[in-house]
């Protein structure tokens, strides 16, 4: 297993930084801008780093991936154009570094949370999400094309079955590749196209800069069933409320609000929806298990392969 010492130093290389602010500082310069004060580095990952940089314009952010996620300059650049200003535009962004440069996104919405103790954002936040989504139906081979994992319904019963072949100490509990294969062809009955989908979609992803909620940190994402998304963001995050006790909060009305531009979208309803997203919300841990797999970090795979199995579908 690789030190993830090892994995970090990449984004501490002096090498990487200067080419790092040589690349943003050219950039801020075909916009007019300049670099106007140190340039910090607050978050860094086995996965990827992120900058803060001020300028004479208002602070900007640079981020890089590894290669496992360096599909987040292009993807975030193919979706923010049909996402009716819910992902933001990159200021500058190049496919083959995966280098990203974003202009600030204001306050997260997991800190607005605490100050408002109230999870109600989280509508607007799933309705829009769903529109995006929506928008993007269209623009899977284009999202693959640009590097997104391929986790469609037909990929995810051998994918799952690799995936436990590389696990050690697997639950016994967990069923094999055909109950996947079941509950995929259950799913693609109710005939809903798949698209790209967050993967990681929780409150310290939405940001509130524009006075608009905007969905950030696209590297996680994958092109799927569109559904999967409820098991992160309601399961994992939403259902654990304000003060991060389990099964906490409502979500029925976080569901409907996802939901309602799908039924008007499709000509159903969200009740017929619903058992739909029962299925996807149980099979986006299988989903969440095989796209967000680390090597180093073997507990997370199989504490989502313990959501699926705690599912009732």
């Amino acid at each position: 297993m690789t030190d993830p010492s090892e994995l970090t130093a990449r984004w501490h290389d002096p090498a990487f930084l200067e080419a790092a602010g040589a690349w943003i500082a050219d950039r801020l310069a075909e916009q007019g801008r300049s670099v106007a004060g140190p340039v910090e580095q607050p978050h860094v990952t086995d996965w990827s780093t992120v900058l803060r940089v001020p300028t004479d314009g208002g602070p900007v952010w640079f981020k890089a991936n590894d290669d496992s996620m360096r599909h987040e300059a292009a993807v975030t650049a193919l979706v923010a154009p049909l996402s009716d200003g819910r992902v933001p535009m990159p200021l500058a962004s190049d496919p083959d570094t995966g280098w990203l440069l974003l202009a600030d996104a204001g306050p997260r919405l997991r800190d607005v949370i605490v100050e408002e103790r109230s999870l109600e954002r989280w509508l607007d936040v799933l309705e829009a999400y769903a529109r995006v989504q929506l928008a993007c139906e269209d623009e899977v081979d284009a999202l693959l094309a640009a590097g997104l994992p391929d986790r469609r319904l037909p990929t995810l019963p051998g994918a799952y079955d690799a995936l436990l072949a590389q696990l050690d100490d697997v639950d016994p509990r967990l069923p094999g590749a055909d109950a996947i294969a079941d509950l995929c062809d259950r799913l693609a009955a109710f005939g809903i196209r798949e698209t790209v989908q967050h993967d990681d979609l929780h409150d310290g992803q939405v940001f509130l800069g524009t006075g608009e909620h905007q969905v950030l940190d696209w590297g996680d994402a994958c092109v799927s069933h569109p559904f999967f998304t409820l098991a992160v963001t309601l399961e994992g995050a939403i259902a654990w409320g304000v003060d991060d006790v389990q099964d906490s909060e409502d979500l029925r009305p976080h569901l409907a609000a996802y939901l309602g531009p799908y039924a008007a979208h499709y000509g159903t309803t969200v009740a017929h929806l619903r058992e739909a997203a029962a299925i996807a919300m149980r099979l986006g841990w299988v989903c969440r298990a095989v796209n967000g797999a680390l090597p180093q970090d073997p507990g997370q795979t199989h504490t989502r392969l313990a959501m699926f199995l705690a599912g009732t579908t």
